[in-house]
């Protein structure tokens, strides 16, 4: 009976478990591909344009052209903890931290590493303001946070436009390889090692302090939170100020990839890739406890998805669409529903497992 209750219970826990359905997606995503073609992971070494050998290949792909995407997951994850919510004025933000980071650039006749640092901290600075403009409305005023980043959504780009002069100047450095492309000596994509280096940094601040707990305490119960010390509304606009990080990292990658500021294409749509990616990660849109690790998993997994979809010769008009198909399915089994129907599924099936070996004891 105990070794039944035993089974029976892992059966339960991996049911439930919330990084469950980014594994399996993750899992068919990878065996579609081996059935599909096995050469799509194939990994290869070239030489690029400034005769540096660099990693190619589908993995080496998703894995660099994910980045901002992770990073914006992220902060999605946080800011949807404590606030119950999605800023989906991210895109938008980014683009403004982006404009910040040309006109930084483009301001000194000659483009160093201390010009670029400089640079993305002045567009952190601003992204910072910009959304805590977004947490003031949320924490101060209890605006749904959908509605308060609403402002940003629409008015963001505009912005953006005006701060470089209604120009779409662009940026010209070999340098630029140390955000967006690679750096010397280095065959692995500098934004993959940027990412690695920020999720290290994220979960020492979340796991080092209380910081993870407070905002989870915030999101799950606001007023037993207040009650126990802490402040709500200051928890909310820190991880507003972390979002604005997230954003200005972005943002100043982006512009590194292409070598220019373009206000309407820059990271468009990328507020919804990142909510998808905290959903697909197990975590609850409606605030709570998270898993960084599962919206990190999303992240990936949307990418992949898209890499595939064009390894497929599938137009980049109907890659949305297919898209779209593809997460409803995964975001529904995900579902606490589903993971209810499949606790009992397991169940059922470790009962019928452990009952031979019932009969043969005896």
């Amino acid at each position: 009976m105990g070794e039944k209750n035993t089974i029976s219970e892992k059966f339960k826990k991996l049911a439930s478990s919330q990084l469950i359905i980014p594994i399996v997606a993750l899992l068919i995503l990878v065996i579609f591909n081996l059935i599909r073609d096995p050469s799509f992971f194939s990994i290869g070494i070239k030489t690029n344009n400034l005769g540096n050998k660099v990693l190619t290949g589908n993995l080496v792909s998703i894995l660099n052209g994910a980045s901002e995407l992770v990073i914006l997951a992220i902060g999605m994850t946080l800011v949807t903890s404590a606030t119950k919510g999605q800023d989906i004025s991210v895109g938008a933000c980014a683009a403004i931290a982006g404009s910040v980071f040309v006109k930084i650039l483009r301001a000194s006749s000659s483009i160093s590493v201390p010009l670029i640092l400089a640079g993305v901290l002045v567009a952190g600075v601003v992204a910072i303001i910009f959304c805590l403009f977004n947490g003031m409305l949320i924490a101060k005023f209890n605006i749904q946070p959908m509605i308060a980043s609403l402002i940003l959504f629409t008015a963001g780009r505009p912005i953006a436009y005006w701060i470089n002069g209604g120009a779409t100047p662009n940026v010209e450095s070999d340098l630029l390889g140390y955000l967006g492309g690679f750096i010397p000596g280095i065959p692995v994509p500098s934004p993959i090692l940027i990412v690695i280096l920020f999720v290290v940094l994220i979960n020492l601040l979340l796991k080092k302090s209380t910081l993870g707990l407070y905002i989870q305490s915030v999101g799950i119960n606001e007023r037993a939170s207040k009650q126990n010390g802490i402040n709500p509304i200051f928890m909310k606009l820190v991880v507003f100020i972390v979002l604005g990080v997230c954003v200005a990292l972005a943002g100043s990658m982006n512009v590194c990839r292409i070598g220019l500021i373009n206000h309407e294409k820059i990271l468009l749509d990328i507020e919804m890739d990142a909510i998808l990616a905290v959903a697909i990660g197990g975590n609850s849109l409606g605030g709570g406890k998270f898993k960084l690790s599962g919206s990190i998993l999303g992240a990936y997994i949307i990418q992949a998805l898209t890499t595939t979809l064009y390894a497929m010769k599938v137009s980049s008009t109907d890659i949305k669409a297919y898209k779209a198909i593809v997460i409803i399915i995964i975001v529904v089994v995900g579902s606490p529903v589903v993971k209810q129907w499949l606790g009992k599924i397991f169940k059922a099936v470790a009962s019928k497992t452990v009952k031979p070996a019932k009969v043969e004891a005896k």
